[in-house]
């Protein structure tokens, strides 16, 4: 499995992210229990338009686009039963915290949440104004469900990942008064055939899971235990969610799961489909422009994919292939199950394919037994790739992980030293890659109105922020603009009518 990707080693991947829990107005999911039917009678049956009995939920979200994703299908599970999205916690009838177990200390983190919670809640019950339901969503439940139920009573719910489709049930049961409900089975392929498929996207790009979990069983990586097995989506439902994303307007689609490239199902024609395939079938839908995948591992890089990569114009030039070291004996111990060479081959068969394309990685330094000489042959594999963008960060210990136990663990300030001279690379290789973008002109989705007054943001192909001037009548187009400016993160430019 491959990282989230965290910026560097002290930036926060919490996402607060109320807006992503939007809940979908028109979506449906079929009564089929008693469970989900005392639920629909808790809410009052209310329509979810009619605010006069519309429950409130407030969802936090932390990590990577997986979970950001799972935040808007819960809500999009929990929008026929009555509850509407609330952008803070404070009064809400239901808080959910959708965790990530990746970076370091991240349960203590949501028991430093809950703790906060702990006294809104009470506030709200003095208050008379109900009961708060409290529940603990994601790989942290998924890991440490029944501690989190032990040291923190004020938690109703846990819930793993694969799960969070069983919302209404477990809000039934709590209802009638049942105690903490636990749910961490890996039930992937009954929770893809329960979700809606009708969404209310929050803008003109919305992410679409196809696969979860992982076979790879990296030593650093804990996902192949919080999100199960490698679990591809049937094309039928990708592609009616798809076409249903593009109905509200939705105009980039970035496919997202664990391994994404080890996508593998069956297509229409009865043959079995990488993910090459099912790109160039959505890609057949009307209204859809844009396309982006991540996160992908290099042993899934196969041909099939690498051709729809050059053949493919609705395919952004963009691919985030985490190599996470560049020393060989490193890569072993990772259990990464590929060489330097392997991925150097790899990318020059990309590049043959499509020129233009701009790569992002992810690296570690200082996993246990790496020397100076392995981190310089880290610091070699970026300097002959070539990075337009990349996360990089220290290792840190994942319980329940191989590299917990692995000896040679290597000095914390070995590691923060290690990690500046990377980022110092990266970041002169990041912002030489965006300094070659001036003067090209670009195709620019629109997203929304800039902070100036007459100034628009949207997203390059390469996923820069840009901003140029232009009238608000251009949100949610695509609008090509000349690239006269560049900073690390972002680029400036004017449009080119």
């Amino acid at each position: 499995m491959t990282s989230p990707s965290p910026r560097d080693e002290n930036a926060s991947r919490d996402i607060e992210h109320p807006k992503a829990a939007k809940a979908g107005m028109d979506g449906n999911v079929t009564v089929k229990s008693r469970d989900i039917e005392q639920a629909a009678i808790i809410a009052q049956k209310s329509d979810t338009l009619n605010t006069k009995n519309t429950k409130k939920v407030f969802i936090k979200t932390y990590g990577c686009q997986m979970n950001v994703y799972d935040s808007e299908r819960m809500a999009d599970v929990l929008s026929p039963i009555g509850y509407a999205p609330v952008e803070t916690p404070d009064n809400a009838d239901l808080v959910i915290l959708n965790t990530c177990h990746i970076r370091e200390k991240a349960a203590e983190k949501v028991y430093s949440e809950l703790g906060r919670i702990k006294k809104m809640k009470a506030t709200k019950s003095r208050a008379g104004d109900g009961d708060m339901t409290v529940a603990v969503a994601g790989c942290v439940a998924q890991a440490e469900g029944a501690e989190i139920m032990r040291r923190a009573p004020v938690v109703d719910m846990v819930l793993g990942p694969q799960t969070y489709h069983k919302l209404p049930e477990m809000i039934a049961r709590i209802a009638r008064k049942e105690g903490q409900v636990l749910e961490t089975d890996f039930d992937t392929l009954e929770k893809f055939d329960e979700l809606p498929i009708t969404r209310e996207p929050k803008g003109f790009s919305a992410f679409l899971t196809i696969q979860e979990g992982c076979d790879k069983f990296c030593t650093f990586c804990v996902v192949p235990y919080t999100r199960g097995a490698e679990v591809s989506r049937s094309v039928s439902q990708i592609v009616a969610e798809a076409r249903h994303l593009a109905s509200r307007g939705v105009r980039e689609i970035t496919l997202i799961g664990q391994n994404v490239n080890a996508y593998h199902a069956d297509g229409p024609d009865g043959k079995p489909w990488g993910l090459g395939e099912l790109i160039k079938h959505v890609a057949l839908i009307g209204g859809i422009d844009r396309i982006r995948f991540t996160t992908s591992h290099p042993r899934d890089m196969d041909d099939g994919l690498i051709e729809t990569l050059g053949n493919e114009p609705k395919l952004m030039p963009y691919l985030h292939l985490p190599i996470q070291a560049g020393s060989n004996k490193i890569l072993r111990t990772m259990n990464r199950d590929h060489t330097y060479e392997h991925y150097k081959q790899l990318i020059a068969k990309i590049r043959k394919a499509r020129p233009d394309i701009a790569l992002s990685g992810d690296f570690i330094v200082g996993f246990p037994g790496e020397t100076e000489l392995d981190f310089q042959q880290t610091m070699k594999c970026v300097e002959e790739i070539g990075y337009g963008s990349s996360f990089s960060f220290k290792y840190s210990v994942r319980p329940g992980t191989p590299g917990a136990s692995m000896g040679a663990q290597v000095p914390e300030d070995v590691k923060s030293d290690r990690l500046k001279r990377l980022q110092d690379l990266l970041y002169t290789q990041q912002m030489a890659f965006n300094k070659s973008l001036i003067g090209r002109t670009l195709d620019v989705l629109v997203e929304n109105g800039g902070r100036a007054d007459g100034q628009l943001f949207g997203r390059s192909p390469y996923l820069q922020g840009t901003h140029f001037n232009g009238g608000i009548d251009l949100v949610g187009q695509i609008v090509p603009v000349k690239i006269t400016g560049a900073g690390r993160n972002s680029l400036t430019g004017v449009r080119v009518i």
